[in-house]
């Protein structure tokens, strides 16, 4: 009986020749990231480690310490965690990287290399499933379960039970992989992954943009999988090649591997989708939502902050502006990003538009950083979760969608159809 891709990243990890689902394995862990949140306890960590006789990372080079979500640090307690982050990667010797210089820690890990075909890759974020676009085990992990990381190299999985999305059709104009994502989570609400290994795959996942790609396993912790994931192809495995110089070997789902349910997905016909407060999983087609105001759009985070987004809201706002009763906050996901937003003139086009255009960091997404939302304030952003209070006061309430539905939205002052721009 043939495994999945999944199946074998995790047997290759823990040394066994099959794996099964519910099979229990230790896992070697090719990389594992930090961030300031909390990261005042990782000195901590390691000065109570020293009484056992432990006072090294087991690998700096496969430990990444960042500093990320809030930059610069907007409050005592976050310039606490940046300052334990830096004091534990200076004290240990792993790899680092400081605020502003950098961006967002899921788009850094790939633009710096970190993540490779068939890797394990793991982290307390809980939007790791992200790397599974290059066709790596990623995974979000417990506090506990980092510190443990970082002692030893390894931890425990459950091999999952394997779900996979096919998806096919014709791709309308202006439907990218956020809607496709979104529309699965309307369909087949969010639990459906809960617990499992997702895979994506099919012509539309094949013929998909990296940057796509990405967005897509990002939001597989929106259907509560273990992972997502994607398989390799000359694509994802030369952008690994361009950005590490360490060997990897792509693994492939066998013919015969056994999924627990095969689900087909036809995207023909589709509608930029927007999901209404407060669950990625209230999907519906833009059509249903025209004419719903709101105070704020933010075009940014880890699951659409990438190049292919801001080109999509480049479109859009070209000689246009944002609507006078709404204020747009756009954040590149990394400084490289940023770069290349310059050089093709879209920051022009931002600044033009009458936009707000912030240093690389994950902005409101989470709640930590510049751009809130305050008490019955409305928003619409093309990050990941709309959740309630997420994105600001708890009396706030968020809409999610694709770059270019934010976009159109922020010039119309109401939520809008992009198709209707170009």
């Amino acid at each position: 009986m043939g495994m999945t891709i999944t199946e074998k990243i995790l047997a290759r990890a823990s040394g066994q020749p099959f794996v099964l689902p519910g099979d229990t394995v230790e896992t070697k862990v090719d990389a594992v990231w930090v961030t300031e949140i909390g990261g005042e306890r990782l000195t901590d960590l390691f000065k109570d480690f020293n009484e056992i006789g432990v006072n090294r990372v087991w690998d700096p080079s496969k430990v990444i310490a960042m500093v990320e979500h809030s930059t610069p640090p907007s409050s005592p307690q976050s310039a606490a965690g940046a300052k334990g982050v830096r004091d534990f990667a200076r004290e240990q010797g792993t790899i680092w990287y400081e605020m502003g210089r950098t961006g967002i820690g899921h788009q850094v890990m790939v633009e710096r290399g970190h993540v490779r075909p068939g890797d394990v890759v793991l982290a307390g974020d809980s939007h790791t499933a992200i790397y599974g676009a290059f066709g790596a085990f990623s995974s979000s992990i417990g506090a506990m379960e980092v510190n443990g990381v970082l002692l030893l190299g390894t931890t425990w999985f459950e091999v999952p039970p394997q779900i996979k999305f096919n998806i096919t059709g014709q791709v309308p104009p202006w439907v990218v992989s956020k809607d496709i994502i979104l529309k699965i989570l309307g369909d087949f609400g969010s639990d459906i992954g809960t617990d499992k290994s997702v895979e994506f795959a099919g012509p539309v996942i094949e013929s998909m943009s990296l940057d796509s790609r990405l967005a897509l396993c990002n939001m597989g912790a929106e259907m509560g999988a273990v992972n997502a994931i994607i398989a390799p192809d000359e694509q994802s495995i030369a952008y690994a090649k361009q950005h590490s110089n360490k060997p990897f070997t792509p693994l492939y789902s066998d013919p015969d591997a056994k999924y627990e349910h095969v689900f087909n997905v036809d995207v023909t016909g589709m509608e930029p989708q927007v999901a209404v407060p407060y669950r990625p999983a209230n999907a519906k087609p833009v059509s249903e939502v025209k004419g719903i105001k709101f105070d704020q759009a933010f075009i940014g985070s880890c699951c659409n902050g990438r190049l292919e987004d801001l080109r999509m809201a480049g479109q859009i706002l070209k000689n246009r502006q944002v609507h006078p009763d709404v204020r747009l906050i756009i954040i590149p996901a990394s400084q490289e990003i940023y770069k290349q937003c310059l050089d093709e003139g879209l920051i022009k086009i931002f600044l033009d538009a009458n936009c707000v255009v912030c240093a690389p960091s994950c902005g409101p997404c989470g709640g930590l950083d510049k751009g809130l939302l305050a008490a019955g304030e409305v928003g619409i952003s093309s990050a990941n979760r709309n959740f309630k209070g997420r994105q600001g006061h708890p009396d706030s309430k968020s809409y999610i969608a694709n770059a270019g539905t934010v976009a159109a939205s922020a010039v119309a002052g109401a939520i809008a159809d992009p198709r209707e721009f170009v």
